[in-house]
């Protein structure tokens, strides 16, 4: 399926942006060179016959990506929260693609969910509304149940939407390999990997079931978090294809008349936007990743509902802290620290210049403080920041792609309820608190029980493990002998400590 097949469909992705008149707006409003332009325009005029007419009523770009197909789509969901990047008007257009995708009709949505639940839906349901909301993936409908009147969203697949993602996500894999080949020099950003990591994401979010035990955990973490509500799944009425959630009201984060008319303040709901993203990655490791305007509401006393839990992200121990420690030195304009944090975890080649990468940093933070967000270019910050990284060899980081990419989104959807929000300002208390609970002494003392605690856990197979290296050891010169392994030297020396910390408490 990844084979020169996909030409057709890249040719046919630049023809339908030709056509539709789409390449010149987005080049335009990203402030694209001429020459880059120029080249667009060439390659995309003679096989613009080529290309899917879409929607004529829609706006150019909006028209292109819908008539391309779901990861188009999504695409355009992300640049829909960057109005600094793309441009307030097309930002705007963008917003089109979030949640009013036209819908497929209410009768198969319902005869979806009898073949997928085995039940009959006027049984099951006292209400059952037409679509509510209609993304790229799948559309969600307003019901009530019939034995406890519950309101609660049923969100269904869109029908073929399974084969449509992967005919794209070929085609992306075989752009990926040809760019790999034509360019050496791209290898260090691993565009392979990435397709790896964006496809697992997106198969992931084609099972309604692993999001239903996404909302139910990410509820559970977020239970104590003030203003802040997540749906918890109705098990019984979810399956593969289908999912219920109780129902939550709320004004759509993107309608700024609606909020202000109800006499919300989008100054402090953008600051606890940017918080509760930036408190449920560190603290919890576990964040919504898709948190664009269409997958949140703020309800009426306030409080911030999410939605669509099919893209979440998780970060290790280890991760969270380095991510802490790169913020926190931004912060506190220690850029010789954030260059150190990158080669402490091997981000950067060992064999460069440290004190360069910290200038070249300071380039890229300095801008930020101490001026207004709407002045600040996010577009150019990012194609500095870009160079940096190509001249300092640094490879893409997989695990962290989901964390810079929801970081781009939510600060665009923070702007665009305070377009003069300071993402730094706003992340100084979080990040402060996490490093103050899990970097310094405390955290040591946590790390050395948890350690105890593996260590215990090997401990009645160490006797055994040395008697077999012993043993090993010992045998006629002919077999070559072999190192103790590390491992057990560890585990030795973990069980001595340990033996000495009790006799000590006994003593």
């Amino acid at each position: 399926m990844r084979g020169p097949h996909n030409i057709i469909r890249l040719v046919r992705t630049l023809a339908t942006m030709e056509r539709t008149g789409a390449i010149g707006q987005v080049l335009a409003a990203m402030d694209a060179p001429p020459r880059l332009r120029a080249v667009a325009r060439v390659l995309g005029w003679p096989f613009k016959w080529l290309g899917l007419k879409g929607d004529p009523a829609l706006p150019p770009t909006t028209r292109a990506l819908t008539a391309l197909g779901p990861a188009y789509i999504k695409f355009g969901q992300i640049l829909s929260t960057r109005p600094d990047i793309v441009g307030e008007e097309l930002a705007e257009q963008l917003k089109y693609l979030q949640d009013k995708l036209p819908p497929f009709p209410v009768e198969t949505a319902k005869r979806m969910v009898e073949d997928e639940l085995g039940i009959s839906v006027p049984a099951e349901f006292s209400e059952f509304s037409e679509p509510v909301a209609a993304a790229s993936i799948a559309q969600v409908h307003r019901a009530r149940l019939a034995d406890t009147s519950e309101e609660v969203a049923v969100k269904v697949l869109r029908p073929g939407i399974e084969r449509a993602f992967r005919k794209d996500i070929d085609a992306f894999w075989f752009a990926a390999q040809a760019i790999e080949l034509i360019s050496p020099a791209s290898r260090r950003l691993r565009p392979k990997d990435v397709i790896a990591h964006f496809e697992g994401v997106v198969m992931g979010e084609l099972d309604l079931r692993l999001e239903a035990a996404a909302a139910a955990e990410f509820a559970a973490n977020t239970e104590g978090d003030a203003g802040f509500r997540v749906p918890k799944p109705v098990w019984a009425l979810s399956s593969r294809n289908v999912m219920t959630l109780g129902w939550a009201e709320g004004i759509a984060l993107a309608d700024n008349a609606a909020l202000d008319a109800a006499g919300h303040d989008r100054v402090a709901l953008g600051a606890r936007v940017l918080e509760l993203f930036l408190s449920h990655a560190l603290r919890d490791g576990y964040f919504h990743a898709d948190m664009h305007q269409g997958n949140l509401k703020v309800g009426a006393d306030g409080a911030i509902i999410a939605y669509d839990f099919g893209i979440m992200g998780r970060l290790d121990d280890y991760t969270r802290r380095v991510y802490a420690e790169i913020l926190f030195g931004f912060i506190r304009k220690d850029y010789r620290r954030v260059a150190e944090v990158h080669f402490e975890a091997g981000y950067v080649p060992a064999d460069r210049d440290i004190d360069e990468f910290a200038r070249a940093l300071r380039v890229v933070g300095e801008p930020i403080f101490g001026m207004e967000a709407s002045r600040i270019s996010m577009a150019r910050l990012l194609a500095y920041l870009f160079e940096v990284t190509e001249r300092f060899g640094m490879q893409t980081r997989t695990e962290l792609i989901l964390l810079q990419r929801t970081m781009v989104v939510v600060e665009g959807v923070a702007r665009g309820l305070d377009p003069h929000i300071n993402i730094w300002q706003v992340a100084r208390p979080v990040v402060e608190g996490y490093i103050k609970t899990n970097i310094g002494p405390r955290a040591l003392l946590r790390d050395l029980v948890q350690t105890a605690q593996v260590l215990g856990r090997f401990g009645p197979k160490l006797p055994a493990l040395v008697e077999a290296q012993l043993v090993r050891q010992s045998r006629p010169e002919a077999e070559p002998k072999r190192p103790l392994h590390p491992a057990l030297w560890m585990l030795a020396g973990g069980a001595l400590v340990g033996a000495g910390v009790v006799l000590g408490a006994l003593v």
